[in-house]
């Protein structure tokens, strides 16, 4: 009856999650639970991984405190967003918050030095701003001093295995989402690294999903744990706990971001690919997840936190319930238009949204909420859509995982949209992933198969069928999404 620990640091929140693998089936129990966000320093938006350090050791200690010695212990986290340091001090300056506006030249700068053909070719990702690539051209060209410090680069999770253990390594479904790795050789690209200035060095050894590294070091009574670098990426674990069998399912990582794509054999780099600008990232055995990233609940989130901060509901449940009694269908939004990816007055957006586009302006928390549910689901439906064809692959079933698969109203509304049945949970699908992941690397489970199978049998998939009666509306409704300014 092995004992596991998964750190899952997510854009809200982190948890420390004590797994237990007993007659084929997973439980879990958040130890520890703390609030992440962004942090504003001087006009930019900063990560305090210190301060995550911190509440890390005080979950492991709390696991510690009640005797249980886990086998294993692996940190995951968002990707993309990274720290420089050097072994003689993990800090060399505060990470940046991948919604930090810092990348807003060098995107389109470092798109016209190599080209964006060039690049796709060479690594299979999708074009955002965000990605580590652009942020690391940042660095070459304002923080050269602070890059020439550096003897590596480390991304989230990568950077907590490291504390914990002393070994630094690059996990490929991590290092996959950097625009700096190439899938089919399975390694850094050289020519991209120098073509925007970053030395070889600073690229650091990559290891695959489900590596051991070494001991956990720091938290008394827990010196046997090792830890691992199961998928360092929050998606990829998600993507491994998935309840699936056969290949005729698409998958939807639904939280702040949501991921959608299905699971191939290998990366899929073509023209239609790259026009579509969707990405493969790397998964649990050798698995290449073909997807698109697009925004999720972070829209529902920053309107959240103003209603809270202005007296309103700030419970997510409650919000659904809202939700759930307003009009359907009546006011929609895209939610990929690019202001919506930016923080603030998300309220305001929403409805100045609603003005420009010639729509009911939703002036209720249910109203709004439900214009935003709603909206996610046609962009669902949307995307699904564009990955079946592009990838040849067909979906017969939407399996939704991660956070948002507890809005029912969602899922519901997305079986209607899509017309094809969703299949909801596990809720904790990132943490299971991580947790059974670790397990494979202890011997425990003998791969991905076996993964899923411990996961259909722990957290069995809860099921949303399109409902006949509302399919024309929905037929209505997907025009009037399609008709929508996108704004790019």
């Amino acid at each position: 009856m092995p004992h596991l620990v998964a750190i899952d640091l997510g854009a809200e929140s982190g948890r420390v999650i004590l797994g237990t693998l007993r007659r084929g089936r997973l439980a879990m129990e958040v130890v520890h639970r703390f609030p992440t966000g962004a942090t504003e320093m001087g006009g930019t938006l900063r990560w305090d991984v210190l301060g995550f350090h911190a509440e890390v050791l005080r979950g492991l200690r709390k696991v510690a405190g009640r005797g249980i010695r886990p086998a294993g212990v692996s940190c995951d986290s968002w990707g993309v967003d990274y720290v420089l340091c050097r072994d003689g001090d993990p800090l060399l300056s505060q990470p940046f918050q991948y919604r930090d506006t810092r990348t807003a030249r060098t995107f389109p700068a470092v798109l016209r030095k190599v080209g964006a053909k060039a690049i796709y070719a060479e690594t299979g990702v999708m074009f955002m701003g965000i990605n580590t690539l652009y942020q690391l051209a940042d660095d070459v060209a304002r923080r050269p001093d602070i890059l020439a410090a550096a003897d590596r680069f480390l991304n989230i999770g990568d950077y907590f295995n490291w504390l914990l253990s002393g070994v630094p390594r690059a996990e490929e479904s991590l290092a996959s989402t950097t625009q700096l790795w190439n899938p089919r050789r399975r390694t850094w690209s050289a020519r991209l690294a120098k073509a925007i200035g970053i030395p070889a060095s600073l690229l650091p050894r990559l290891v695959r999903a489900g590596t051991p590294l070494g001991k956990l070091r720091g938290v008394e009574g827990l010196a046997a744990t090792r830890v691992i670098a199961s998928c360092s990426h929050d998606t990829g674990c998600a993507v491994a706990a998935v309840p699936a069998t056969g290949d005729d399912w698409a998958f939807l990582s639904s939280g702040t971001w949501s991921l959608l794509g299905v699971e191939l054999p290998r990366p899929l780099i073509s023209e239609a690919a790259r026009a579509a600008n969707l990405t493969n990232e790397a998964g649990f055995g050798g698995t290449t997840r073909f997807l698109k990233v697009l925004v999720g609940l972070w829209i529902l989130q920053e309107c959240r936190r103003e209603w809270e901060a202005s007296g309103g509901p700030s419970d997510y449940a409650k919000i659904a319930r809202l939700a759930a009694k307003a009009p359907a269908l009546r006011t929609l939004i895209r939610p990929d238009y690019p202001r919506f990816a930016e923080p603030g007055d998300m309220l305001a957006k929403v409805r100045a949204y609603a003005r420009e586009t010639r729509q009911p302006v939703p002036e209720t928390p249910g109203a709004v909420a439900r214009a935003i549910l709603e909206s996610l689901a046609l962009l669902y439906a949307e995307q699904v859509e564009l990955v079946e064809k592009v990838s040849g692959r067909p979906v017969r079933r939407l399996h939704v995982v991660g956070g948002g698969s507890r809005n029912d109203l969602l899922n519901q509304a997305t079986a209607d949209a899509l017309g094809r049945p969703v299949l909801a949970g596990p809720d904790e699908a990132t943490a299971a992933g991580n947790l059974l992941i670790q397990a494979h690397a202890l011997g425990k489970l003998r791969g991905l198969a076996d993964i899923r199978k411990v996961s259909r049998a722990s957290f069995p998939a809860r099921p949303f069928h399109p409902d006949a009666a509302a399919a024309a509306g929905w037929a209505e409704a997907r025009a009037r999404f399609a008709a929508l300014p996108r704004g790019y």
